[in-house]
């Protein structure tokens, strides 16, 4: 069996990228598989891509690049997908983001079998709407999302629930004997990792031999490298940069701390958990806890009045109780589990094998 991805990049640094990636080399044990990217945005991958998989882009975005993408030219961007998928030689074709479903419920041939791979609810639903009903199957990685897509295309819909598969294994594991919070995602507003530095702030006060790391760039850096200046935590809080190697980092660390205001992918929160990390999260309608079992592998605070308060004191509760921290590290590592890649792709598998039969 023959297995296309398509992404709208496979080059950048995103959980989705991650997952798909992952997944692609877990299914190339047993079916030809290649990953077909709309836009090429750097020279190689950001993540490791196993061999055995073909990767191919439609259009080259790369800086300098003679035909790079400018304001104005996307549509060439859709022509080069509407003209893949008129093309297309596969069996299953699994698609990221509505507008590439929405294309592949229009165009793809009709005897392929076409999934859409869905993360988040549609920000426009009336193509939605209109085109999904030709597709095969729409696949969420949470219950909460596949709820979210219920209520858009109904409860008959060929909705199915698969989670994001991890690396594959050996997972790097801590050895839960260092004094290090770790934080890992793109430096963005929704991740609020202001609210993390204000909440470290008091624990470094109380428990000044214990430091930040955190892992990732993006538009907040500034603003927060100000903020650890204004509390005075240049020694306790590290802006590490990017790493193609989270879980070797969270691995390094004794506690990962989610801030999200809205945590959709999920990613880091499941490499922390694969490397036998708990896991300090902010109990929100979006945040981290469709990925955690609360109380087995992680402690999630209420957000609202006092939560930096009640977050800073949620860390404090693991840096001083040894044997609790230890408990969640062990349940971290059974949660994990269900999201080892072999797991995940056998019910791939399966979900193709009934779709093709």
């Amino acid at each position: 069996m023959k297995i296309t991805f398509l992404v709208p990049s496979a080059y950048g640094m995103r959980g989705d990228v991650r997952a798909t990636l992952n997944l692609a080399g877990q299914l190339a044990d047993h079916h030809e598989v290649e990953v077909v990217s709309v836009k090429r945005t750097r020279q190689s991958p950001f993540f490791p891509v196993d061999p055995r998989v073909t990767m191919r882009w439609l259009v080259d975005a790369t800086p300098g690049a003679r035909r790079s993408l400018l304001p104005g030219e996307q549509v060439r961007a859709e022509v080069a997908v509407w003209r893949m998928l008129r093309r297309l030689r596969a069996d299953v074709l699994i698609t990221m983001r509505p507008a590439l479903s929405v294309q592949a419920a229009r165009y793809a041939p009709k005897g392929v079998i076409r999934i859409a791979r869905e993360w988040s609810r549609p920000s426009v639903p009336g193509p939605v709407r209109r085109y999904y009903p030709r597709l095969d199957a729409v696949v969420t990685h949470t219950e909460r999302c596949r709820d979210e897509w219920a209520a858009v295309l109904g409860r008959d819909a060929p909705l199915h629930v698969i989670p994001d598969p991890l690396p594959p294994a050996p997972w790097p594991r801590s050895r839960m004997d260092n004094r290090i919070v770790s934080s890992g995602g793109r430096l963005v507003p929704g991740k609020a990792y202001d609210r993390l530095v204000r909440a470290f702030a008091i624990v470094a006060d109380k428990r000044p031999d214990w430091r930040l790391r955190l892992y990732g760039t993006g538009p907040e850096e500034r603003r927060l490298r100000a903020l650890v200046c204004d509390l005075g935590l240049h020694n306790h809080v590290y802006f590490m940069g990017t790493t193609p190697d989270l879980p070797g980092e969270f691995a390094k660390a004794s506690i990962v701390a989610v801030p999200s205001k809205q945590e959709v992918l999920g990613m880091a929160v499941l490499e922390a958990l694969s490397c036998g990390v708990p896991v300090v999260g902010f109990d929100g309608p979006r945040g981290p806890a469709g990925f955690l079992r609360p109380g087995e592998d992680s402690l999630l605070v209420p957000e609202g009045e006092n939560e930096i308060e009640g977050y800073a004191a949620a860390i404090l509760t693991l840096i001083d109780d040894e044997r609790r921290r230890m408990s969640l590290a062990a349940g971290a590592l059974r949660s994990a589990a269900a999201h080892a890649a072999p797991v995940v792709a056998g019910r791939w598998r399966e979900l193709m094998g009934a779709l093709t039969a």
